[in-house]
């Protein structure tokens, strides 16, 4: 005989599913109004999150140097200092190089295009002269029709510029007044907050304070290991510019997806006008190895120990922030979920129950009576 439904239980199922969502879109469009409110005011975010990021990877340095004796002020400004000279050196030492064998590298585009040309007006193409200046006749036609199109672009790109600089002077201010005066932080906020939340709010923040500079760690490590990679790659094959190209690739290892490209084809294009099509090949082979090992085995594995996150909620993050906000998503996805997930086992800690006391065993019959 079949099972009749519970009029009460259907009820009380369809109260609780009706509760549940309704807090669940409370929830939502708060959310919905605070990533709102954090893109009204993502001019001074953004500086500030760029400025944590380099704390966190300069602070070691200065804890070691208030730890000896240092003034917390003289030693920010020390690794300040530090700082600015050690991205002015890998600057210079990406430059220095490139500047000093331009001309080599101009000979190369030259000589690398009437190669292309050579090859083009052979067989299977097959393309003569009086084609490709055509082409390149309609290829100009085309550029002058679009000349206020590129004054924009250009324009927008000069406004992107000074937009990164102005983000990164306000980020290194930033980072000098978080190392001078950052342990402070938390004291302060513990005597700001009223009852239970001055315990709470300095808990989660160290956490993710710790979290933080887990990620920097391990974003480092893995752009080393490409740089290693491909620059050793890059040397066997005797192509120019070796450092560069490896710091370069360092470098970009912080910028998700994009530094990656964008290393990658100055790698093949310097491979391509030096040592010719087949060593740009086996330069290209070698860059995409090294990146789907970064970002399938070696990435996941790092971030995923020093995060406490799965491998594959760190791929799900980077593939959901790039979605969502590009690049910029991309770079913050994976200490986005980090943090929240220092947040959820906090609650989860405050919200459980305490373990349950073991009940009293049966006392120990000793030998003697």
């Amino acid at each position: 005989m079949s099972s009749t439904l519970s009029p009460a239980r259907t009820r009380a199922a369809l109260r609780t599913t009706a509760r549940v969502s309704a807090e669940s879109l409370l929830v939502l469009a708060m959310l919905a109004v605070a990533l709102w409110i954090l893109g009204r005011m993502w001019s001074i975010v953004w500086p500030l999150i760029v400025g944590l990021l380099l704390t966190t990877l300069t602070w070691p340095v200065t804890r070691f140097l208030r730890r000896h004796g240092w003034r917390p002020a003289l030693a920010a400004s020390t690794v300040t200092v530090l700082f600015l000279l050690v991205a002015t050196g890998i600057a210079a030492l990406i430059a220095v190089p490139v500047a000093s064998q331009s001309g080599e590298l101009t000979d190369g585009v030259t000589e690398g295009i009437q190669q292309l040309r050579e090859w083009a007006a052979g067989p299977p193409l097959n393309i003569g002269d009086d084609e490709i200046t055509r082409a390149v006749d309609s290829a100009m036609a085309r550029v002058q029709d679009s000349v206020g199109s590129m004054v924009s672009t250009v324009a927008t790109g000069l406004s992107t510029v000074v937009s990164g600089l102005i983000t990164a002077v306000l980020a290194v201010f930033l980072m000098f007044f978080f190392l001078k005066d950052g342990p402070r932080f938390l004291p302060w906020l513990t005597r700001q907050l009223p009852g239970r939340l001055a315990t709470d709010v300095p808990t989660v923040a160290a956490r993710g304070w710790e979290t933080l500079g887990s990620f920097v760690r391990s974003q480092a490590l893995v752009g080393l290991i490409d740089a290693f990679f491909i620059g050793l790659g890059l040397w066997i094959l005797g192509v120019p510019l070796v450092l560069p190209l490896a710091v370069l690739t360092f470098v970009s290892a912080f910028v998700p997806i994009v530094g990656a490209l964008f290393a990658g084809f100055v790698a093949v294009l310097i491979a391509l006008v030096s040592n010719g099509p087949m060593d740009a090949l086996i330069v290209l082979a070698i860059i995409v190895v090294v990146q789907q090992l970064e970002g399938n085995v070696f990435q996941p594995i790092i971030q995923s120990r020093g995060l406490g996150l799965h491998a594959a909620v760190v791929l799900l993050a980077v593939t959901l922030g790039g979605s969502l906000a590009g690049i910029v998503g991309s770079l913050l996805a994976v200490p986005v979920a980090a943090l929240l997930s220092v947040v959820w086992n906090y609650v989860r800690e405050q919200l459980s129950d305490p373990p349950e006391e073991p009940e009293n065993a049966a006392p120990h019959v000793g030998a003697a009576s």
